[in-house]
């Protein structure tokens, strides 16, 4: 990446450097002509500043498939952005600092660098993710092997994918690994905790699908951990209407153990209460319950009158044979309810 700064610094004459997309410095050539200070800052402290991203982002340089001309500002001189482009997706950006020299037959004239320097950073790049996979093994030999780097506190995140949608990941908070899992319907993330949900949303703007997040953990060598949780998170998501479409393992309350289940053991369990189907007297016994039977909150919950709801209570002790006045009986029926919804489609709790 040096060699390439300096050979189109040689070439143009002009002030290069050479960022990821995250902004972090990856090489620059020698200076030519008048400097500023966002320069100078990108190159002493090896990153440019939150508020100069959000500024040069603003013009659109994420997405832009040619050269952005970026007017200048005071203590800010005209730069040019070149976007380090490959196979459609923007691994970082060649920035000129412009002394109104740079015409767009100059620019051309490095364009097998600028290539050149796209195709090393897509290569590290999946470099970098092929080992994200090893990094969540429960094995701690293969987590060392897999030389990932990551400052705690860390989130895993699981996405369900589609191939009718390509996802734009560059544009993926800072910090954020992703990569397909060994399932290649999964996409396998893990991010700074912090930027955990934000990414999540993002990811489920991108595909259309559910994710599932796991929970936190200052230790990067227990990410696995938080995967696991994710793979739980992202089952209930896709199957239980109010987790969906993202779910965090935190707000899983009892699905943190149905989900764990084989589907064998959700369709044995399920089966209690399968004399209810699906139907408005399902989701009327298992609101009873979400409510721990209190009648009142219940019914006006439903929007029903009370003596409706009392009505369906017993209809659903004949269908099924549960007493619901019987603890025990209660607790395996609403385990029941919970059961059927992972088993089946979607459904509200």
């Amino acid at each position: 990446m040096q060699d390439i700064a300096d050979e189109i610094a040689r070439i143009l004459d002009a002030s290069v450097t050479l960022e990821d997309r995250s902004f972090n410095l990856l090489a620059y050539g020698a200076q030519s002509g008048d400097i500023d200070t966002v320069r100078q800052e990108s190159i002493l402290r090896r990153r440019a500043t939150d508020e100069v991203r959000a500024h040069f982002e603003a013009y659109g340089i994420a997405t832009a498939t040619g050269p952005v001309r970026i007017p200048g500002l005071p203590g800010m001189l005209g730069r040019v952005c070149v976007p380090l482009r490959h196979a459609g997706v923007t691994y970082g950006y060649l920035w000129l600092l412009d002394s109104g020299a740079l015409t767009d037959e100059r620019l051309a004239s490095v364009a097998p660098l600028v290539e050149r320097a796209a195709a090393q950073l897509a290569h590290e790049a999946r470099g970098r993710q092929a080992r994200l996979r090893d990094f969540f093994s429960a094995d701690p030999g293969i987590r060392a092997a897999a030389g990932v780097e990551a400052e705690g506190p860390v989130t895993a995140i699981a996405v369900r994918t589609t191939s009718s949608r390509a996802a734009a990941l560059w544009s993926l908070p800072r910090g954020v690994l992703a990569e397909p899992a060994a399932d290649e319907a999964l996409l396998a993330v893990l991010a700074p905790a912090p930027q955990a949900g934000e990414a999540a949303r993002r990811l489920h703007d991108m595909y259309g699908t559910a994710a599932g997040v796991g929970g936190p953990r200052d230790d990067p060598q227990e990410a696995w951990e938080s995967w696991r949780e994710a793979l739980v998170a992202l089952k209930v998501a896709e199957h239980v209407e109010r987790h969906a479409p993202v779910a965090s393992w935190a707000d899983l309350g009892v699905y943190r153990l149905l989900a764990r289940l084989s589907h064998r053991e959700l369709a044995e369990l399920a089966a209690e209460s399968a004399a209810l189907s699906a139907g408005e007297l399902a989701e009327t016994v298992e609101d009873y319950l979400d409510h721990g039977g209190h009648v009142q909150e219940t019914a006006e919950h439903l929007g029903i009158h009370r003596q409706t709801l009392y009505y369906r209570l017993g209809k659903a002790e004949r269908l099924t044979g549960f007493d619901l006045d019987d603890g025990e009986s209660r607790l395996l029926l609403h385990l029941s309810l919970k059961a059927a919804a992972l088993v089946g489609g979607h459904r509200g709790a």
